[in-house]
């Protein structure tokens, strides 16, 4: 530790006694200084000790005394040393009386110690605590590297990094989740710190901040060298860290981002395998794709699995993957992420983390969206390209179907304006919800615009009796009873419908189409 005012007068060579202020001699002294000046106070900084013989000052004045020490009390000055024997054989009782009064400590020097001793023992001290700090962080430093290499990774790094800080510290990943934390409790309040760590990810790498509580004192740290981080640093402490504690922040930072680099060329590896196993599925050669995966992949092509296509803007669709591989990592499951230009295709485990970090992003977004719309709906983002398409769960041999799936329901994603769409939405229920497309009704209201414009002149109703009559399959009575008119009435209606349409409804499929139309019109 620094020196302080108490380690000074305890120094058996300099002699120093105490004549006021008893109470703040723990105060740590950055410097000694000697000044004569009646105000030496724009020349100090704060912590230190000053050295006087009282040469200019009015020591016969209580009141430019108290003025005096009260300047340098305010300025940061932590204590006053004033040599004896030189100007004067004591220390004037109105200087004396100041100190009291303001709590500023005042040391009496005697003559046969020289201000120098003062102060080769005040330089003397900060260089051997620094020296203690260096030598400490480096012991750190080496500590922290062993446990990097030769622990269980991030976990045992974290836990001596605590024990260095006398706090605790946490590792979170790109998404913002927390990985790992040391102690254990310390991860229920690294969580709560998850919002801070989402804004310091808005900021380009290296960059850090400090958050404060009630609790502790909180230090963030980006994790990574590219443009986006790739995870942050947290490091809880009562206090701020001295110099041996930043010596071990430092070092922690530098190798979990060392780490966290290493895994991202090791991600890069992994995906151009997993590239060359999805074309082997999608090639219809499960079993060639199981011996390229080995056993990085054999876990997910053994169990069923979803398969997603994503499209959208880069960081979209960075910021999915990165909830997708967050969620597999937490779970402990394997996740197959492959870039495709401006779409990534993902195997996913059905049932697992990753299919449902998926589900709740796309959820989070169409949150987003519906928020941002209602407060300014002109605006729009990077959000509004995302769109995902989920197949139904598959295995290894039917990869090509769920490929094709995929497509199908992103799609049907991209003409509703929707973020995700599982395809068991197009296989399920009736088809009647598909006819909400815009695209749908636009061919209902060019098909039926002929008949409208005819019933809007007044000269009858054909779309009512063309609706009534497909409802009730073609039975002249029943349709008729439906419309209240003779059958022969409707007969003429529907030959009317046939000439103003050019279409038989003889033909099945001009029926079909005819009642798609009515049903796409009622739907808008």
């Amino acid at each position: 530790m620094p020196p302080t005012l108490a380690s000074l007068v305890h120094h058996s060579t300099l002699k120093l006694t105490v004549r006021a202020g008893e109470g703040r001699l723990d105060a740590p002294v950055r410097w000694a200084h000697v000044s004569e000046l009646a105000d030496p106070v724009p020349y100090m900084e704060g912590g230190e000790l000053l050295l006087i013989t009282a040469t200019t000052l009015d020591t016969d004045d209580p009141e430019a005394m108290r003025r005096y020490v009260r300047r340098l009390a305010k300025a940061g000055v932590v204590g006053l040393g004033f040599a004896v024997g030189v100007n004067y054989d004591d220390i004037p009782p109105t200087l004396v009386a100041a100190a009291e009064e303001e709590g500023l400590p005042l040391l009496e020097v005697p003559r046969r110690t020289p201000f120098l001793a003062i102060s080769k023992a005040v330089s003397a001290a900060i260089a051997a605590d620094q020296y203690r700090s260096v030598t400490a962080g480096f012991e750190a430093q080496r500590e922290l590297t062993r446990a990097a290499l030769t622990g269980d990774g991030a976990g045992d790094l974290l836990a001596r990094l605590a024990a260095h800080v006398n706090g605790w510290a946490a590792l979170y990943d790109a998404s913002g989740a927390v990985v790992a934390a040391a102690p254990e409790w310390a991860a229920r309040r690294a969580a709560r710190l998850t919002p801070d760590v989402e804004r310091l990810r808005e900021r380009a790498a290296p960059a850090s901040a400090v958050v404060g509580g009630s609790e502790d004192r909180v230090e963030l740290h980006s994790l990574g060298t590219g443009r986006r981080p790739h995870g942050a640093l947290a490091v809880g402490t009562a206090a701020p860290l001295g110099t041996a504690e930043r010596y071990a922040l430092h070092s922690a930072i530098a190798l979990l981002t060392l780490t966290t680099e290493r895994s991202r060329s090791l991600q890069a590896a992994e995906q151009r395998l997993g590239a060359a196993v999805l074309r082997m599925l999608l090639a219809g050669e499960p079993d060639h794709a199981r011996a390229v995966a080995g056993d990085l992949y054999n876990g997910l092509l053994d169990a069923p699995y979803r398969l997603l296509i994503a499209e959208g803007a880069a960081a979209a669709l960075q910021e999915l993957s990165e909830a997708l591989e967050s969620g597999a990592s937490r779970a402990g499951e394997m996740v197959l992420v492959v870039p495709e230009g401006e779409r990534i295709v993902v195997l996913a485990r059905d049932g697992g983390a990753a299919v449902a970090a998926c589900t709740a992003h796309a959820e989070q977004l169409e949150t987003r969206r519906t928020t941002a719309v209602s407060a300014a709906p002109a605006t729009g983002g990077e959000d509004d390209d995302l769109v995902i398409g989920q197949s139904a769960p598959a295995g290894t041999i039917v990869a090509a179907s769920a490929y094709k799936q995929a497509e199908q329901a992103l799609s049907v994603a991209r003409r509703r304006g929707r973020i995700l769409v599982e395809h068991e939405e197009l296989a399920a229920g009736s088809v009647v919800p598909l006819l909400a497309d815009d695209a749908v009704r636009a061919f209902a209201d060019g098909m039926l615009r002929p008949l409208h414009e005819h019933d809007a002149t007044g000269r009858g109703d054909l779309v009512a009796s063309l609706r009534a009559w497909l409802a009730h399959h073609g039975q002249w009575d029943a349709a008729a009873a439906d419309l209240g008119v003779h059958r022969h009435t409707l007969r003429y209606r529907m030959r009317r419908v046939e000439e103003i349409l050019g279409r038989s409804l003889d033909d099945p499929d001009v029926r079909m189409e005819l009642w798609l139309a009515l049903k796409a019109g009622s739907m808008s």
